[in-house]
């Protein structure tokens, strides 16, 4: 039975495929296999809630993951992340791989602690950390074998002020790939593409020479299955989790919430009350309301919610309640309104001072130079391609959902995923 190898870079947006032709890894998958344009994420296209849907093939409201953030009632911001698998619901296509006696591998995929698998390095080391100490949150969400085996030899790479998470995910990658039987089913996730257009914008030139570096790394991983001679019977996936859109400034919603009367803060800008509070998700904003069951206070935030659609610097294009976000994007989870903006700006969750607008801050991961968060109808969306024994060649144009990818990987391996929301994309399959 033929393998899978799915390589997934973090931003990965469709209009990187050109430069991706010209680059001799990338180059040869697109080639020799078949690509599916426009991949649409789902709302909001934040890491951690797209990263569910590619495994789980169902929208938000179905899997919970709302947010990176774990998102609760009570106009709480910077909540932690999530981390461990148990928060996930339902079952990933690497669950049934598993349950169909398959060996799987997931490195650095997040909300993956703790899973089921095989072989697993989740990605749960908080994004801030630069201390000496990494493993304290993988010992217990990481196997004992990859802990064991790897963590003494290349447990530096996440450590100190120069952390590199892809560095440690690729050393972890190759060694297993040599030192173990090739698993049935390898996950191996990467970042720093994410990072850089946070930090420089959708299109600058530093975007492509990390695009380049992924193909070295890719291309590290394809010779390793060659010299072991499996590259022939592996089917090699490359997708992103979300594009990314640049912007130009940053509304900070809670302090224009608090001027017309919705919530208070103090000094600090620590919320005291609130009737709604803006959690972000960088370009879009879910609004809790106080009490979801006052009909009369939801009628009084939506109206000025509908109010910012005529705000020359706002507009609104998405104001949709829970019902509404459910029926048209499957988003459900402890908030009352999302919405969204036609103009280039992303929303901070911010409640001191009276100013309602500031810059956006450069490698922030919700108003950086560019950011994502928002709905499928955004600028940029992702992408995927693969190529291998079960992939037929061909170019499918136009879009196609996120939840599809699951069960489109379910079926090279032979495998099925039944009662979800996505389709297999039978067009790129033998």
């Amino acid at each position: 039975m033929s393998k899978l190898l799915v390589f997934c870079i973090d931003a990965l947006c469709a209009s990187d495929i050109q430069t991706m032709k010209e680059m001799p890894h990338f180059g040869e998958l697109l080639r020799a296999g078949a690509l599916v344009e426009k991949i649409d994420p789902v709302f909001p296209a934040l890491t951690y809630s797209c990263h569910t849907s590619i495994l789980t093939g169902t929208y938000v409201g179905r899997h919970g993951i709302v947010h990176n953030e774990k998102l609760t009632r009570g106009g709480i911001s910077g909540a932690p992340w999530h981390s461990m698998k148990s928060d996930v619901r339902g079952k990933t296509f690497l669950d049934i791989a598993h349950e169909h006696g398959l060996t799987t591998c997931s490195l650095s995929w997040p909300v993956s602690g703790g899973a089921d698998y095989d072989m697993n390095m989740p990605m749960i080391v908080p994004y801030e950390y630069r201390g000496y100490a990494p493993e304290k949150w993988l010992h217990g969400t990481a196997t004992d074998n990859l802990m064991e085996r790897y963590f003494y030899k290349h447990g530096r790479y996440i450590k100190g002020p120069g952390r590199s998470l892809d560095l440690f995910t690729m050393a972890l990658a190759l060694d297993i790939l040599e030192d173990f039987p090739q698993p049935d089913v390898m996950l191996v996730k990467m970042c720093d593409l994410d990072s850089t257009r946070h930090t420089y914008g959708v299109y600058a030139p530093q975007t492509k020479d990390q695009l380049r570096l992924h193909d070295e790394q890719l291309g590290a991983l394809m010779e390793c299955l060659r010299r072991r001679g499996t590259l022939e019977d592996t089917n090699i996936v490359v997708l992103g989790d979300h594009g990314q859109t640049d912007i130009k400034d940053v509304c900070l919603l809670n302090v224009l919430l608090k001027q017309n009367g919705f919530l208070t803060a103090d000094d600090s800008g620590t919320v005291t009350s609130f009737d709604a509070f803006c959690h972000s998700t960088g370009l879009a904003a879910l609004i809790e309301v106080r009490d979801p069951t006052d009909k009369a206070l939801l009628r009084r935030v939506r109206d000025f919610l509908e109010s910012l659609r005529d705000d020359p610097k706002i507009r609104l294009h998405l104001v949709a309640d829970a019902a509404q976000a459910k029926d048209k994007y499957g988003l459900a989870g402890p908030f009352d309104f999302a919405i969204e903006s036609a103009n280039p700006i992303s929303f901070g969750e911010e409640a001191g001072g009276n100013a309602v607008w500031r810059k956006n801050l450069p490698g922030d991961k919700k108003i950086g130079a560019a950011t994502h968060g928002g709905s499928p109808t955004r600028e940029e969306v992702t992408t995927f391609f693969a190529a291998g024994p079960a992939v037929r060649p061909g170019t499918v144009s136009g879009h196609r959902s996120m939840v599809d990818e699951a069960p489109t990987m379910a079926a090279m391996l032979g495998l099925t995923m039944p009662n979800i929301d996505g389709s297999p994309i039978l067009e790129i399959l033998r």
